[in-house]
């Protein structure tokens, strides 16, 4: 397939620190060891993808902490979402979370969030392949285009020269034009609601109870496949070794040896070893995926 008779394309002009392409992911793919990776934060890729007419599913653009600059080879129109941050056309401001139109030749830029981490930029027509500067062409595997940093499916990590081919518009462009952001979306500190188990009974009545009074901090050791916290006091075992491997899940907290979770994310392995002693709930998942280094969290325990 090439690009010709697309709706757009979008050059990368700077990526910022990890811009990846994103979509509704690879569901049902667990038996092959693949997970089901996509946009970290799914409310804002669907909002995106709104604004702009797409599938809610539709691939788009992941920013973590900004940087990203593109420019339209083509007229094309696009929507930022996500935490509020600064989007400008052309050095000028452009706000985010709503529509964009792009002439041929404007550059659009998306700065750093002051809360929160991952940006949506979803271009009408939705990004369909992507042509690297390497001279690589990278379309859907196991019908995604979503770059899985875990298991290496999909494209990589997005590079300067790198040219985003746009597919044709699916839907009429709806009435609205923007939609307001969820402003207690990126409070400080994070609250994640979260459900025992389960392997709970690992750990010693006081461990499960430092889980929900106390704050964790989001560790630099941080990315798509979870995020460290760290805390004074590590969670004690109630027993020794380790269980079997058994399946994991999007939010689940693992907590190795040293005592210490990891809040896995949207590419998690699909299996691991260490001890799960809650999974933070779904609706969670989306404020969970914005947690920055150095970000304060406090789970409650939900049921």
């Amino acid at each position: 397939m090439s690009g010709d008779g697309f709706a757009g394309r979008l050059e990368v002009l700077e990526p910022g620190p990890m811009t990846t392409v994103q979509d509704g992911g690879r569901p049902g793919r667990g038996a092959l060891g693949v997970g089901l990776s996509g946009a970290a934060d799914r409310g804002a890729l669907a909002a995106a993808n709104r604004l702009v007419g797409n599938d809610e599913r539709a691939a788009v653009l992941e920013t973590t902490l900004g940087g990203l600059a593109v420019r339209a080879r083509r007229a094309a129109i696009v929507a930022v979402t996500g935490p509020v941050t600064a989007v400008g056309v052309d050095g000028a401001p452009a706000g985010s979370h709503c529509r964009i139109p792009l002439r041929a030749g404007q550059v659009l830029s998306v700065d750093a969030p002051p809360r929160g981490l991952r940006n949506y930029l979803a271009v009408r027509g939705g990004v369909a392949e992507v042509h690297g500067a390497d001279g690589a062409a990278h379309r859907p595997e196991l019908g995604s285009l979503a770059t899985d940093v875990l298991s290496g499916l999909g494209p990589p990590v997005l590079r300067a020269g790198d040219v985003l081919v746009t597919g044709p518009a699916a839907a009429p462009l709806p009435a609205a034009d923007l939609i307001p952001p969820d402003a207690s979306a990126h409070t400080a500190p994070v609250r994640l609601p979260v459900v025992w188990g389960p392997r709970d009974d690992w750990f010693t009545a006081d461990a499960r109870r430092l889980l929900v009074t106390r704050a964790w901090t989001v560790t630099p050791d941080t990315d798509r496949v979870g995020a460290r916290l760290h805390g004074p006091d590590g969670l004690r075992r109630a027993r020794d070794g380790e269980p079997p491997s058994e399946p994991m899940v999007t939010g689940a907290l693992q907590v190795p040896s040293d005592g210490l979770p990891v809040l896995f994310l949207a590419d998690h392995p699909v299996t691991g070893g260490y001890p799960v002693i809650a999974v933070v709930r779904r609706a969670a998942l989306d404020a969970a995926a914005q947690l920055r280094p150095g970000d304060r969290v406090v789970f409650r325990a939900a049921g």
